[in-house]
């Protein structure tokens, strides 16, 4: 059976729907700074949801989703479209953790720098020092910070090996580590390869997510792990097991000894 896809005047209309929700962001993002951190979530809150509804994504979570006044949270997630960052922020708004390529992308580039998006170059190894010195600060004000440890996407049919590097900042300032695991469906209920955003170009991208009548985006947000007496490379296997389980996917690598063990979170 061929699949279903919109009609060319569906796709051009949601793509000037999005152009004008883009260029409203732009304006908001003049003032975003200027504003206090719950404001700020609300406005990012917002306008990640509306652009999700523009582009047809249906948006569902679950689990321990982090109350809005709960401090010192890291977002640990598995990666798979530039609209995780829009999935996350509609339910969960957090400072996100990104490859400096980002801030050249038109427009969403802009954005993503006046929404307060660390920037990281990934070529340079002795740039992680320094960006984990600008997360522990995040964390320390109270604000959430979200990493994307595989440190590149997926087509979200397999997980990739959690990078430990960026966890660091969970350990020095004994924060909570919420692993989220995403999962884009189609309008059959089969993996979205629509969403992924591997080896294509942005605005390929963009052609082949406004040619679904919808994609389903699912967060379900794992128990939170508590950093305590725990190292980096812990934490790592801790998030990457649990965000594995909650897909239903096999782990990207096997632990060398004995099986690892999710012992009991601390209630």
């Amino acid at each position: 059976m061929e699949k279903s896809t919109t009609s060319r005047l569906t796709q051009i209309v949601r793509a000037i729907r999005l152009l004008l929700h883009i260029i409203s962001g732009l304006a908001q993002s003049a003032i975003y700074p200027h504003v206090g951190q719950s404001a700020q979530k609300r406005m990012a809150q917002r306008w990640s949801a509306i652009l999700l509804k523009i582009l047809c994504i249906r948006l569902r979570y679950s689990g321990a989703v982090p109350v809005a006044d709960e401090r010192r949270v890291m977002l640990a997630a598995n990666h798979v479209s530039w609209l995780d960052v829009y999935s996350l922020n509609a339910v969960c708004p957090a400072r996100f953790v990104a490859k400096s390529e980002i801030r050249g992308w038109p427009l969403l580039g802009w954005l993503s720098r006046n929404a307060g998006t660390l920037f990281i170059e990934r070529t340079k190894r002795s740039d992680t020092a320094r960006i984990n010195t600008d997360i522990g600060n995040v964390l320390a004000m109270g604000d959430r910070v979200a990493v994307f440890p595989e440190g590149t996407t997926s087509d979200g049919t397999m997980l990739r090996h959690f990078h430990a590097s960026l966890l660091q900042p969970v350990v020095t300032v004994a924060a909570i580590l919420c692993p989220v695991a995403i999962r884009y469906t189609d309008a059959t209920g089969l993996i979205s390869k629509s969403a992924a955003f591997a080896n294509i170009s942005m605005l390929e991208s963009l052609r082949r997510i406004l040619r679904e009548p919808w994609i389903n985006v699912e967060l379900i947000f794992a128990d939170p792990i508590h950093s305590g007496g725990k190292n980096r490379r812990e934490l790592a296997r801790y998030a990457e097991h649990a965000i594995a389980s909650a897909l239903f996917l096999p782990l990207p690598h096997k632990t060398p000894g004995k099986p690892f063990d999710l012992p009991a979170e601390p209630q």
